[in-house]
C-alpha cells in the first residue's frame, strides 16, 4: 500500500551506496553566473538549490570541459582540477544541495570536433578523424591524446569528487567527442578505437571503468543519442547496439537522442512545443530490454507526473531526467508527491530559457518571474510590512501575475477585467494543441486568482475617473494590446478576419486562406491551420520571417515550416484586398494570391496612451504588459511580477 498517488516515481533508488530519493533527476544546463575564474557564485548556488528545495533527486551542473584548450564550444566551461582553489568554491556549492538530501552532479565535456571556441581562439582541435566541420579543420587524434582525454575524463571525476559531488554526468551524446567515436558514420578509423561497436565504444568504457576504479563511491551517468537524428546519421538499431556495449560500465545509461551541432536534429534533442510530450521516450524504451546492469534514464518534454510515473511502473525506464519542466516549476517533485500535481506549471518547451542562455547568458522563464533571481528572494520577506489597496486593470498574463503576486504579499487586490474571462489575448489559442501547455497555465492562474482572495470584476471597462473613485493606493494597469488594421484598401471586406478569430473559428475557413504577416502569430497560426489540412499561404513584407529573439523556437517553426509544406512569401507586400484575393508586389513585381479568406497577423499595438491615462488616478502606478511594451509572456509575467514585489516596500 502507498499513500502517494505517484509510487514508482517517489520509490527510492540506491546506487553505489548513494541514495536517491525519487527518479526525478535534474538534467544538465549550461552554467552561467560564474565568476571571472568560472567559479560558482552565491547566484548560481541558489538557481541550483532551488531545484533541491523542490524536491528534485539530483542537480547536475553542466558542462564542465575535461580540456580547456582544445575541447572548448561555445558556453563550454573550463575547470582545472589542479586549481585548487576551486574545490572550497565548488565544496560550498555542493553543500547547498547535499543538505536538502539531493546528490549533486556535474556533466563533463569534450566538444571535440565541435569545439569552435577553441578554434576561433587559435587552438587546434581534435576529433577521432580528420575532416572539415563548421568551416574549421579538425585533426586526427593520437594513441597518446586519447589516452590522454580518458585520463582527462578521470581527473576531473577525482576533483569532482573532492568538491562533494555525488555523481558525474559524463556527455557522449549530441554530436560531441565521445559520441563521435560512438558514431559510425562519424568514426571511421581502422585501429582499435575505431571500426566495429566494441572498438568504437572502447574510449567510452575505459573512461566509466577508470572512474569506478580510481574514484571509489562516485556514481557515473552516461549521456548517449538513442539516435542521431539527422540525415543518414544512425537509427535506434545502432543505439541499442551502442548501449548494449556499454552496459555495467556506467551505473546509469541516460538516453536522450540528436546531434545538438545539427539545426535540424537541435528541436529533437531539446524538444520543440510542437512535439508530443515525453517525445522522446521511445528510445530508452527500446534500449532498457537489452540492458542487464545499468540503470536506463530518459528525458525530452516532461513535465506530467502522470506520464513520468507510467514510464517508471511500465518499465520504459528506471530514471526520468527534466530540465526544462524543472525550470517552469521547480516545486514539481514535491508537488506530486503531495497530491497537488494540479498546481504544476507545466514547460510551455517555448524555449525562451534556452535561447536567453545562449545569447545573454541568463537564465529565465517565460512563466517563473523567479528563475534567475532566486538568490533576491531567498532572504526576501513575503509578506510586506505596509499592506496597501491595489488595483490591477486588466487581467491577462501580466495583471494576473501582478494580483497573485500582490495577494501573496499581503496586499488587498482588486482585479478588474473589461471582458468576461480572465486569461487576455492569449485565450484565443486555448484549442491549439501545441499550446496545451500554455492553455494549461492560464487556467492554472485563473484558479489560483479565485484562490487568493483577490477580488475579481469581470465585465469591468474602468474610466480613470472610476478607478480613482475607488480609492487605491496602487494601480497596475495591464490592459494590454490591440491588433493591428494596415491599411490596405479592402481590409473591411467580409472575406477578411483578424488572427484572433481565426484561432477560435478555424472551422470557417473553407477553401483557400492567406495570412498577411509572418510574424510569430501568422507564422504558428499557419501551423495551426496547416495541421488541420487547411489549404493556407504566409504573405511578409519583411525580407525574412520574425519569429523574434526567441532563436531556438525559431529552429522549431522552420523545422514545422518544412514538415507541414507552409508556403511563405517574404518582400512581398500587400496592395490591395479583393473577394478573390490579395494583389501584391514580390521581388519580381505584381502577383495575384487567390484567397477565400485573408486574416490579418500584422501585429499587435501596445494600448499605452490608454493605460497611462490612469497615472493620475493613485499615488503609486505601474505600467506593466503589452500595455508598456509589446513583447511575450517573459516580459508580461517578469513586469507584472516585478511591480507587486516593490509595492510596500519603501511606501
Amino acid at each position: 500500500m502507498s499513500v502517494l498517488k505517484f509510487p514508482h516515481l517517489f520509490e527510492p533508488l540506491i546506487i553505489r551506496n548513494t541514495v536517491f530519493k525519487n527518479r526525478i533527476f535534474a538534467s544538465a544546463q549550461g552554467s552561467s553566473y560564474l565568476d571571472a575564474d568560472q567559479l560558482p557564485t552565491p547566484e548560481i548556488t541558489v538557481y541550483y538549490e532551488r531545484k533541491a528545495i523542490g524536491g528534485a533527486a539530483t542537480t547536475c551542473m553542466g558542462v564542465r570541459s575535461v580540456d580547456p584548450v582544445s575541447g572548448l564550444n561555445w558556453g563550454d566551461n573550463r575547470v582545472l582540477p589542479e586549481d585548487h582553489r576551486s574545490i572550497s568554491w565548488f565544496k560550498y556549492y555542493t553543500n547547498a544541495i547535499s543538505r536538502h538530501g539531493t546528490v549533486p552532479s556535474v556533466e563533463l565535456q569534450h566538444s571535440g570536433a565541435f569545439a569552435q571556441q577553441s578554434a576561433v581562439q587559435g587552438y587546434p582541435i581534435y576529433g577521432p578523424v580528420e575532416g572539415e566541420y563548421d568551416g574549421f579543420h579538425v585533426l586526427p587524434m593520437t594513441e597518446e591524446q586519447i589516452e590522454s582525454t580518458i585520463k582527462a575524463f578521470i581527473r576531473h571525476a577525482k576533483w569532482a569528487k573532492l568538491c562533494g559531488f555525488g555523481m558525474v554526468t559524463v556527455h557522449a551524446g549530441h554530436g560531441w567527442l565521445l559520441h563521435e567515436f560512438l558514431s559510425p558514420n562519424f568514426n571511421t578509423r581502422t585501429d582499435r578505437w575505431g571500426g566495429s561497436i566494441e572498438n568504437r565504444a572502447r574510449i567510452v568504457r575505459e573512461i566509466c571503468k577508470g572512474i569506478h576504479e580510481q574514484v571509489p563511491g562516485l556514481v557515473v551517468e552516461l549521456r548517449i543519442s538513442g539516435a542521431e537524428g539527422v540525415e543518414d546519421g544512425y537509427g535506434i538499431e545502432t543505439g541499442i547496439e551502442i548501449a548494449k556495449s556499454l552496459d555495467g560500465y556506467p551505473d546509469i545509461i541516460h538516453v536522450s537522442v540528436g546531434h545538438a551541432t545539427f539545426d535540424e536534429a537541435f528541436t529533437i534533442t531539446f524538444p520543440s512545443m510542437f512535439l508530443e510530450d515525453g517525445v522522446n521516450v521511445k528510445y530508452a524504451a527500446a534500449i532498457k530490454p537489452h540492458i542487464r546492469y545499468s540503470k536506463v534514464g530518459t528525458v525530452g518534454a516532461l513535465s506530467d507526473p502522470a506520464l513520468m510515473e507510467e514510464i517508471i511502473a511500465s518499465g520504459k525506464a528506471d530514471i526520468v531526467n527534466v530540465a526544462r519542466g524543472l525550470v517552469a516549476d521547480p516545486d514539481l517533485p514535491i508537488k506530486a508527491r503531495t497530491g497537488n500535481e494540479r498546481d504544476i506549471d507545466k514547460c510551455l518547451r517555448c524555449s525562451y530559457c534556452f535561447s536567453s542562455l545562449m545569447t545573454t547568458g541568463q537564465y529565465c522563464c517565460a512563466i517563473n518571474p523567479e528563475i534567475g533571481r532566486e538568490h533576491e528572494y531567498a532572504t526576501e520577506p513575503l509578506k510586506v510590512t505596509r499592506p496597501k489597496n491595489v488595483l490591477v486593470i486588466g487581467g491577462g498574463i501580466a495583471g494576473m501575475q501582478a494580483a497573485l503576486t500582490a495577494a501573496k504579499r499581503g496586499h488587498a487586490v482588486t482585479l478588474a477585467e473589461k471582458s468576461d474571462r480572465l486569461g487576455g489575448v492569449l485565450l484565443c489559442e486555448e484549442k491549439v494543441p501545441f499550446k496545451i501547455h500554455l492553455h494549461e497555465y492560464i487556467e492554472n492562474q485563473i484558479r489560483r486568482v479565485g484562490e487568493a482572495g483577490i477580488k475579481v470584476l469581470l465585465n469591468t471597462e474602468l474610466t480613470p475617473e472610476q478607478a480613482e473613485a475607488m480609492k487605491p493606493d496602487v494601480i497596475i494597469a495591464a490592459i494590454g494590446s490591440e491588433a493591428v488594421v494596415p491599411p490596405i484598401p479592402g481590409v473591411d471586406g467580409k472575406n477578411v478576419l483578424s488572427a484572433e478569430y481565426a484561432y477560435v473559428h478555424p472551422e470557417e475557413l473553407t477553401g483557400k486562406t492567406v495570412i498577411l504577416g509572418g510574424g510569430l502569430v501568422g507564422i504558428e497560426l499557419g501551423i495551426y491551420l496547416k495541421n488541420m489540412g487547411k489549404d493556407v499561404e504566409v504573405i511578409e513584407m519583411a525580407e525574412k520571417l520574425n519569429c523574434g529573439d526567441n532563436m531556438v523556437h525559431e529552429m522549431g517553426v522552420q523545422v514545422e515550416i518544412k514538415r507541414n509544406g507552409l508556403l511563405t512569401h517574404t518582400s512581398t507586400k500587400a496592395l490591395k484586398i479583393g473577394e478573390s484575393g490579395v494583389d501584391c508586389q514580390g521581388p519580381k513585381g505584381e502577383v495575384f494570391y487567390p484567397a477565400d479568406h485573408v486574416i490579418i497577423a500584422a501585429g499587435m499595438r501596445g494600448l499605452q496612451k490608454e493605460a497611462a491615462a490612469f497615472a493620475q488616478s493613485a499615488p503609486l502606478f505601474y505600467q506593466v504588459g503589452d500595455c508598456l511594451a509589446v513583447k511575450n509572456i517573459y516580459e508580461a509575467n517578469r513586469l507584472g511580477f516585478n511591480a507587486a514585489m516593490e509595492i510596500g516596500t519603501r511606501w
